[in-house]
């Protein structure tokens, strides 16, 4: 179809996307604000109270990530995406306010259920409302908000902050204004986008797949009319209906591990923690480490990060327009390929104890790569692989999957370093990167131009 509401469409999955924003935005926050809270809460000398204020949050993702399949079938997507919505509220403002540690876990615990549920919620929402020619485009805008988040979270981390001056005691910098309100104000920042989000949900319509797996075919067909007229609303509902996806066929874990589904699930994943095990979200979250380890100043540092920032936004922007040109799989191997040379230069490079901007070069190239290709179609996969009767169990399970990825990448992360050093890590990560490019090469089907009922009859009948 080449004729649809722009202006509808575009509009629902933009608030959608939302989730997207202040997932990125909440992901990345924490390592500007690392360096003070951990002072505020003095555990600068404590390693493993460190490691869990950086997972706790990770946890709750996978929390939100197993309600989110379950609840987005019991309760519907839209009213979902509300509840969302009011966790990264709260929960912002509960992290900002916090006096003590205990607090400040719990806080960040439940904004991780947030990021879990939206991470999975608004990419599927998207991809059931949007009409198949520019199905990959619009499920890219989630990943687009996901890095203007991450950029949002990097400014607004560099502009609070003030400048540390040279030979500041930890003592000194505890008492300023960075170790008491500054790292406060990274989290409140969170509240606006939280607040806008909540108020837009509450117009957008419910996904009109859901409506027809509920047997509401006649709000089902109203909503698919707005998005495409009468004509195309009518031959969408028969096609929706064809893959029996009324009330009572509607399939959990039991039906999702049973064949021909589990193959399906195996695929997404493998494609899910990939994403994660590449290796390029490291770099977000220990920038500082990574650009020290490459011989930079601590001063220098927040801009580089920056500059990683613009970078992944800008190379997202490239995705949204190749997604439906290209294809998803050709992305993919793309993205697996380019991060599996990239690595091993960039891993050579630290063997041989190269610090120079020849290094940023290589990091914003992976950031680059990896924004392309990997970050988005990754969440249109996921969006677009599943039969409809187990979509929302499966991209839960799926994303699920993502954030045991995010977990072990992040925590492993500091040990491989310290153990392997830089080197030897991103050689390892260099190697999944071409294990990833020679599974997708061989399982990985193309999804473009192919409506979901049709890629539900091609891929459970392989």
């Amino acid at each position: 179809m080449n004729q649809f509401n722009k202006s509808f469409v575009y509009a629902v999955c933009i608030v959608s996307a939302m989730g997207g924003l202040l997932f990125g935005y909440d992901w990345v926050v924490i390592g500007g604000a690392k360096p003070f809270y951990e002072l505020y809460f003095g555990i600068a000398d404590s390693a493993s109270l460190q490691g869990l204020a950086m997972t706790v949050a990770l946890i709750g993702c996978m929390i939100g990530a197993l309600l989110c399949g379950s609840l987005a079938d019991r309760i519907g997507r839209k009213k979902l995406l509300i509840i969302a919505s009011l966790i990264f509220l709260i929960s912002s403002a509960a992290v900002g306010a916090s006096k003590g540690f205990m607090f400040f876990l719990a806080s960040r615990f439940v904004s991780g259920v947030g990021i879990g549920l939206a991470s999975g919620l608004s990419p599927m929402y998207i991809a059931e409302v949007a009409p198949t020619s520019v199905r990959g485009k619009l499920v890219s805008l989630n990943q687009l908000t996901i890095v203007f988040g991450i950029l949002a979270a990097q400014i607004t981390n560099w502009l609070i902050a003030e400048d540390i001056p040279s030979g500041m005691g930890t003592a000194e910098i505890a008492a300023s204004w960075n170790g008491q309100m500054a790292w406060r104000w990274m989290f409140w920042a969170a509240m606006v986008p939280s607040a806008l989000f909540f108020l837009f949900a509450l117009f957008i319509p419910e996904s009109p797949r859901w409506l027809a797996l509920k047997g509401r075919d006649s709000s089902s067909l109203d909503i698919l009319t707005k998005v495409g007229g009468r004509d195309y609303a009518t031959k969408e509902l028969e096609s929706i209906k064809s893959t029996n996806i009324i009330a009572n066929t509607q399939g959990g874990l039991k039906l999702l591990f049973s064949n021909p589904y589990r193959k399906v699930l195996l695929l997404g994943v493998v494609i899910a923690i990939f994403q994660q095990w590449c290796g390029t979200n490291v770099i977000f979250n220990y920038a500082q480490e990574i650009f020290q380890s490459a011989g930079y100043e601590i001063g220098d540092v927040l801009f580089n990060i920056v500059v990683t920032g613009i970078a992944n936004v800008v190379f997202t922007f490239i995705a949204i327009f190749t997604v439906d040109r290209w294809g998803r799989r050709v992305l993919m191997l793309m993205g697996a390929g380019g991060l599996c040379g990239i690595y091993l230069v960039l891993g050579t490079c630290y063997f041989f104890h190269v610090s120079s901007f020849f290094m940023i070069i290589l990091v914003v190239a992976a950031i680059a790569c990896y924004a392309m290709t990997l970050g988005p179609c990754t969440w249109v996969l996921l969006s677009e692989i599943f039969p409809n009767k187990v979509r929302a169990v499966a991209v839960a399970t799926s994303t699920f999957a993502l954030w045991v990825g995010s977990s072990t990448l992040t925590y492993t992360f500091p040990l491989l370093n310290k153990t392997l050093g830089s080197f030897g890590t991103f050689w390892i990560y260099s190697g999944v990167c071409l294990f990833g490019f020679l599974f997708m090469h061989k399982f990985l089907p193309e999804t473009k131009g192919k409506s979901l009922e049709q890629l539900e009859k091609e891929l459970c009948s392989k």
